[in-house]
């Protein structure tokens, strides 16, 4: 399984991205434009020491990322479409792909995806955070990978 961040623009997030990344053992996709520096103190900061850990793949575009994509499915998420988070059953070779902060995938993305699932929000709340986001797909994931 890969986590595949589109356009990320929150250094925290991704860093706090990457600490999972480097405790799973997974494979991090950052595809730019970032919004933020990959030196970025806070980036850093939220990582902690697990930078040298973290299996980092960074790609100048969208159209790049795919050129070189040799995993499996890619599964996009989406706070406002796709089915419920709960019918996703995960292979380890997905690439589990998610959208800025504050635009999410856009639709071309999306329209690429093997499949879209979302986490329904209750009325008034825009979007999860994005590192909260992530870890609960994986935990999900994971939970189902062990069955």
């Amino acid at each position: 399984m890969e986590i595949i961040l589109f356009e990320p623009e929150i250094p925290p997030n991704t860093g706090n991205i990457a600490r999972l990344s480097a405790g799973l053992g997974l494979t991090l996709n950052l595809i730019k434009p970032l919004g933020f520096s990959l030196e970025d103190k806070y980036l850093r900061r939220a990582g902690l020491d697990y930078w040298p850990l973290v299996t980092l793949k960074i790609f100048s575009d969208f159209s790049s990322f795919k050129e070189n994509w040799t995993g499996g499915r890619l599964i996009a998420t989406s706070a406002r479409q796709g089915s419920h988070f709960s019918s996703y059953e995960p292979f380890e070779s997905d690439g589990l792909i998610f959208g800025p902060e504050t635009r999410g995938l856009p639709a071309w993305i999306v329209q690429q995806a093997e499949a879209v699932y979302n986490i329904p929000l209750k009325p008034g709340v825009r979007s999860l955070n994005l590192a909260a986001t992530v870890g609960f797909f994986l935990g999900l994931s994971y939970s189902r990978l062990l069955d």
